[in-house]
């Protein structure tokens, strides 16, 4: 599986919150370092500069991520599109900025094959973070509580020998102003892209992944690292899925397999007939490669 990658048209990932005790940086390490796609867009909260500039938590480990991306640019020829959400909004004062490959932008149009996608974070929807940031920052200290008090269940579940469980999404699925918030800002966003002739709009901001029709408009959130572990993948025929870090794996692990079953085949009878389309695609990112400098 380390020479395994899986390939996409477009990787969209947004809320990976890197800085911060609660992002899954080795799952979403593994994600990059073992795909592939044209273009990479990073839809906001990359990096999460309100919990660093209280305390933070920066370690090698997300400054690999880094590192991911940027070799994705210099090795594997990946356009980069860097979207400021508002946990990184110290960017907004900056943008736009090119820098040959990557472009850091407040908005991004998408063309898919049925039209365009509008690209946003979508903090701009949330009227508590637009007219209220010391209301939005304390509702963010007060998640990042609930991140705590899910690290130590989880903690305890592992030593049952239980899987993973995210008692903060449970928390906000039961929450009926929780589930309120994300019907009106659904709505706020499907009227954003029919303004803007889109046939959809793809966006983050309320870790809740999705992929539906809302209307004449297509729905979609790339969800986070930090509870879903999800992310928006667009194929070459120009369809999209919201992918979760566990499929994810089950899919390299079977594309590795179908490899190694082939690989074998063609060694057994010296055929030339087992060639692997697959095979033609680039494999991860090596250590040495993320340790050279430009």
């Amino acid at each position: 599986m380390k020479k395994t990658t899986l390939s996409y048209k477009t990787i969209i990932l947004s809320d990976v919150h890197l800085g911060t005790l609660d992002c899954k940086i080795d799952e979403v390490n593994h994600f990059l370092k073992h795909t592939h796609s044209e273009q990479l867009i990073l839809n906001g909260d990359i990096i999460d500069g309100w919990s660093l500039a209280r305390r933070g938590g920066w370690t090698e480990k997300h400054t690999r991520f880094v590192r991911l991306v940027l070799k994705k640019i210099e090795k594997r020829g990946t356009d980069v599109v860097y979207l400021r959400g508002n946990h990184d909004d110290v960017l907004t004062r900056f943008l736009p900025l090119f820098f040959g490959k990557l472009q850091i932008v407040n908005e991004h149009i998408h063309e898919g094959v049925q039209g365009n996608y509008l690209v946003v974070h979508g903090d701009g929807f949330d009227a508590v973070t637009v007219n209220h940031k010391w209301l939005a920052v304390l509702g963010d200290i007060g998640y990042k509580s609930l991140l705590g008090l899910n690290r130590a269940y989880n903690k305890y579940r592992s030593w049952r020998g239980k899987e993973y469980f995210s008692l903060s999404k449970l928390i906000k699925a039961k929450v009926k102003s929780a589930v309120s918030f994300v019907g009106k800002y659904e709505e706020q966003l499907q009227n954003f892209a029919r303004k803007h002739d889109c046939v959809g709009i793809i966006c983050g901001h309320i870790h809740t992944p999705d992929n539906k029709m809302i209307g004449d408009i297509h729905y979609l959130n790339s969800g986070d690292w930090v509870e879903s572990l999800t992310a928006l993948v667009e194929y070459h025929d120009g369809s999209f899925e919201v992918i979760d870090y566990k499929d994810f794996c089950q899919r390299l692990e079977e594309k590795a397999q179908r490899k190694a079953e082939k690989k074998a085949a063609k060694q057994t009878d010296g055929s030339k007939d087992f060639e692997v389309e697959e095979d033609n695609e680039p494999d991860p990112i090596e250590e040495e490669e993320l340790s050279e400098r430009p």
